[in-house]
C-alpha cells in the first residue's frame, strides 16, 4: 500500500513522502491515527500543490533575507564603553545586545542565536560580526567599540 506521510514516523519517513507500507500497517495504524493518507491520484495532485506553495514560500523568504542583507551590511554600529587606560575594556559586548540594537534603532530583527562569531567583543576597534539570516544567505554587520 503506498501512502504520503502527514507528518514524521520514526523508522517510515519524513512528513510529505510517499512509501510503499505494508497494508495492515498503513491501514490499521498510519491512516487510521492521522499520520498519512492513501495515495491516490487526488491526493498525489494535493502533494503536488502542497510542495509548489512551500517552495514559493521559501523563494518568498530568501528574497528579503537578501534585502535585510544589504541593509545590514551597509550599517556600522557603535558602542560606547568603559575601558582603562591602556585601552582595556571593562566588561563585553555581546551578540544579545548586537541584536537589541539592531532591533531597537533600525527594526531589523535578528536573533542573537543566528550570529556565527557567537563570541562576546572584549576589544576596541571595528570588528566584523557574521549573521545568517536564511540558510544560505550570511551578512557581516559591523561593529564598532569605543573607549567613553
Amino acid at each position: 500500500m503506498k501512502v504520503i506521510l502527514l507528518s514524521d514516523v520514526k523508522n517510515v519517513g519524513k512528513k510529505g513522502d510517499v512509501k510503499e507500507v505494508a497494508d495492515g500497517y498503513g491501514r490499521n495504524y498510519l491512516v487510521k491515527n492521522g499520520l498519512a493518507v492513501e495515495a491516490t491520484k487526488k491526493s498525489m495532485e494535493i502533494l503536488n500543490q502542497q510542495k509548489a506553495e512551500d517552495a514559493a514560500l521559501l523563494a518568498e523568504k530568501k528574497r528579503e533575507a537578501e534585502k535585510q542583507k544589504e541593509k545590514l551590511e551597509k550599517l556600522t554600529l557603535s558602542f560606547k564603553v568603559k575601558a582603562g587606560n591602556d585601552g582595556k575594556m571593562f566588561g563585553s559586548v555581546s551578540t544579545a545586545k548586537i541584536a537589541e540594537t539592531l532591533g531597537k534603532e533600525y527594526g531589523i530583527t535578528v536573533d542573537k542565536r543566528k550570529f556565527l562569531d557567537n563570541a562576546n567583543l572584549t576589544e576596541l576597534g571595528m570588528h566584523k560580526i557574521k549573521v545568517e539570516l536564511f540558510k544560505g544567505v550570511v551578512a557581516t554587520v559591523n561593529v564598532n567599540i569605543e573607549a567613553q
